[in-house]
Order: C-alpha cells, then sequence, then structure tokens
C-alpha cells in the first residue's frame, strides 16, 4: 500500500509532527483542520468564515490527495462552543449537501482560543 504525505505548509505540522493528510491508497485521512488561511497565517472572527477557510483548506488536501469532497465518507467537526454550530451549516450544507457523509459534532476546546471550529475527513477515493 502506497502511503504520501500531504502538507499545507502550516507551520503547526512541523512543529506539532503531523500532516495535513495522509493518503494510504484509496484512503486519505484528513488532518483536524481550522479556519487558519495557511497563505497569510490569520484567521477570521467569525465561525461561519472560519467553517469556509476550514473546507477550502480541506479540499486542497484532498486535490493533492487525488480526491474531492464528492469522496468524503466521514466528517468531524469540533467547535469549543456548541451553540455556534448551527450557524455553520448552510456552509456544511453547501460543501456536503449532495455528498451526504457520516457525521458528528464534539464540544470541546481548541488549541488556541482564536479557533472556533476544527473540521476533520475521511475520504474514499472513487
Amino acid at each position: 500500500m502506497k502511503r504520501q504525505l500531504i502538507s499545507s505548509g502550516s507551520t503547526f505540522e512541523a512543529q506539532i509532527g503531523y500532516s495535513r493528510a495522509v493518503v494510504a491508497d484509496p484512503w486519505v485521512f484528513v488532518s483536524g483542520t481550522t479556519g487558519f488561511d495557511y497563505t497569510t497565517m490569520t484567521i477570521a472572527d467569525d465561525v461561519v468564515a472560519q467553517a469556509e477557510q476550514c473546507l477550502k483548506n480541506i479540499e486542497a488536501a484532498l486535490a493533492q490527495a487525488g480526491a474531492t469532497l464528492a469522496d468524503v465518507v466521514r466528517v468531524t467537526y469540533v467547535l469549543p462552543d456548541a451553540s455556534e454550530f448551527e450557524a455553520c451549516w448552510p456552509v456544511l450544507r453547501r460543501y456536503f449537501g449532495e455528498v451526504r457523509p457520516a457525521a458528528m459534532m464534539i464540544s470541546a476546546g481548541l488549541a488556541d482560543p482564536r479557533m472556533k471550529i476544527e473540521i476533520e475527513v475521511t475520504a474514499l477515493k472513487g
């Protein structure tokens, strides 16, 4: 089985010791991804804007792996404030409305207090 490591270029990956995604064909495992814009290393204050950026970051990692959001079979959402999850639903529906992966939402603290949402996905290329 071929194993490929994918990086977003985030300094966190080297500092902590992880990859944005790992491809173990035909699977793609995308690490928990936050709303940081990795080109500027900035993050919006708004949970909805962060959710959008999370999914753009995930989409980029999947593309490097030869997959798309349509290949996602499992998604986990983590929010420090569970009451903010519903505000994200329109964004999530736009990206996953037709895909409808298995999903879970967890309320837990994140590594940086600026982070309002983190999203992890598993995709099966096909």
